[in-house]
């Protein structure tokens, strides 16, 4: 398997699998940042979790990984063609992540 990039951040939320010390020296050694949600604060996170429950529902329980190289290229098809390019944003004006944000970057 592919090591990650450094600098990675790996969103997640307060479980026991991601807060376990385990877990946390397995991140640290592959270089991965580790961001979690304020206790308490459930909306710290609601982006990315919002992200990820749009993932699932619309690629990953649709589709059948074959093996991690498949699903990586899925994925990446899927976010950069469909969900940043075409996919509107009632949170941002109904517009695309993406001309969100080119209109963001002229003003």
């Amino acid at each position: 398997m592919q090591r990650p990039n450094k600098g990675l951040v790996f969103h997640s939320d307060l479980g026991s699998q991601y807060t376990s010390l385990e877990f946390s020296k397995y991140a640290k050694n592959k270089g991965i940042i580790q961001s979690f949600s304020k206790k308490g604060c459930p909306y710290d996170n609601a982006c990315i979790e919002s992200f990820h429950a749009i993932l699932k529902k619309e690629e990953v329980y649709r589709f059948k990984y074959f093996d991690y190289n498949s699903a990586r290229i899925r994925l990446f098809e899927y976010i950069e063609s469909w969900y940043n390019r075409k996919r509107i944003h009632g949170s941002i004006c109904f517009m695309t992540p993406d001309k969100f944000e080119k209109i963001s970057r002229v003003s």
